[in-house]
């Protein structure tokens, strides 16, 4: 299994916002902490303000924020949101052409592995990803003042 370059930067900029606290951040200083392109979080940024994930604020002295509280956004189920194809196999797509399929003890055995790796995820928050004894080593390491 795999994650996107786009969830791995989804849980980044929630992890950013939520180690940082209600102080509002701006796409470019999270670029700048993460040193990635600000052009990469820009798309994510306004993917998870439209999920309810942040709440953004125009302006000169706007930014964003958590909109939700750490304890409040389950790991699994924003990795199911942010990820396009969580298919680990050919089989488990739409436009499946292997030829062994009905035949094949491969689709089950990934399905099964597939839902196990989901469930781990759910068991966890944003608040177990940033656990609260390691926040000033974040806060340090990500340059938050």
């Amino acid at each position: 299994m795999h994650i996107t370059r786009y969830t791995d930067y989804s849980l980044r900029v929630l992890i950013y916002l939520a180690v940082q606290g209600d102080r509002l951040a701006t796409i470019q200083e999270i670029a700048d902490s993460y040193d990635i392109s600000k052009n990469h979080l820009m798309k994510v940024v306004h993917q998870l303000n439209k999920k309810g994930y942040i709440e953004t604020i125009r302006g000169k002295k706007g930014g964003m924020r958590l909109h939700r509280s750490p304890s409040d956004i389950n790991v699994g189920i924003l990795v199911r949101e942010t990820e396009q194809d969580l298919s680990i196999v050919e089989c488990h797509t739409s436009n499946n052409a292997c030829k062994i399929t009905p035949v094949c003890g491969l689709k089950s055995m990934f399905g099964e592995a597939l839902k196990a790796f989901l469930e781990v995820l759910d068991k966890y928050t944003l608040a177990d990803v940033i656990q609260e004894q390691h926040r000033p080593q974040l806060l340090r390491i990500l340059q938050i003042a």
